[in-house]
């Protein structure tokens, strides 16, 4: 029959019109449910998606049988272990794509630039371009450490509700690394309110003795990432910063512009 090409062309379409938006929902689940702390109910991801629930539950066992969520005892989900990976996996790849803004601000400063990701309740450090002048610095690549003693853990933590600081910080707890390393959660917060302030924070000698770090967050980033440059205390002085904050903040802006435009090529 004449009309049979044509409606097997249209229900074709209709199909794959219904996996894409499939998959749009499935991955939208999923980032709600990061939000929400990695674990939700049902009626929650219904009420925050506004999909009906016999949507989400089909979604649900989907994600489930491949992985990437897992239902828990009490009838909650929770994200799955097969996230780790692709997680881990973008981790490394965004620390490639951040590479070539690093060694300009190296460049620009004379300085190590680091790049650092909040993992958990952890900072990791997931790319480094190393000052041209001979210093071993405390940040390597797949370093990590706590966010109460380091600048780009002030700059991740700057925008967070203070409750979830508090709740942080009372997870982690507040060790010493040096004697100017920061240990009480009203002084941390009170740094976090001075990063809002002045747009950038600083590590003054507060993870290494010797060493200060200017941190910048990057702006929009599909997770949360942030820039620094560290080095002497006796080269990277009040004085210096006032250069090399505008160049921070330049460069935090265009891998910002980067990424967002990076994550636009398939469409």
């Amino acid at each position: 029959m004449p009309t049979s090409s044509a409606s097997t062309t249209d229900s074709a379409k209709s199909a794959a019109t219904g996996g894409v938006q499939s998959l749009e929902r499935a991955f939208d689940l999923l980032e709600r449910m990061a939000d929400a702390g990695g674990e939700v109910g049902l009626s929650e991801l219904s009420a925050s998606s506004g999909l009906p629930l016999p949507t989400i539950h089909r979604l649900m066992r989907t994600l489930v049988a491949c992985g990437y969520v897992r239902q828990q005892p009490n009838r909650r989900y929770a994200l799955g272990p097969r996230l780790i990976r692709l997680g881990e996996s973008a981790a490394r790849l965004l620390g490639t794509w951040a590479r070539p803004y690093l060694a300009r601000l190296v460049e620009e400063t004379g300085e190590t630039a680091n790049m650092a990701l909040l993992d958990g309740d952890e900072i990791v450090y997931v790319a480094q371009v190393p000052s041209k002048h001979s210093m071993r610095m405390f940040t390597e690549v797949g370093r990590r450490v706590l966010p109460h003693s380091t600048g780009v853990g002030k700059a991740l933590l700057a925008d967070f509700p203070a409750e979830e600081v508090r709740a942080l910080l009372a997870r982690t707890g507040m060790p010493a690394a040096t004697e100017k390393t920061i240990t009480t959660p009203d002084g941390f917060l009170a740094a976090l309110e001075d990063v809002r302030r002045m747009g950038y924070a600083v590590d003054d000698n507060e993870q290494e003795i010797g060493v200060r770090c200017l941190a910048v967050s990057v702006p929009d980033s599909p997770t949360a990432a942030a820039i620094s440059i560290s080095g002497p205390a006796g080269r990277v002085t009040e004085a210096a910063q006032d250069k090399i904050i505008p160049v921070l903040q330049q460069v935090a802006q265009e891998l910002s512009e980067a990424l967002a435009s990076s994550g636009n090529n398939g469409g």
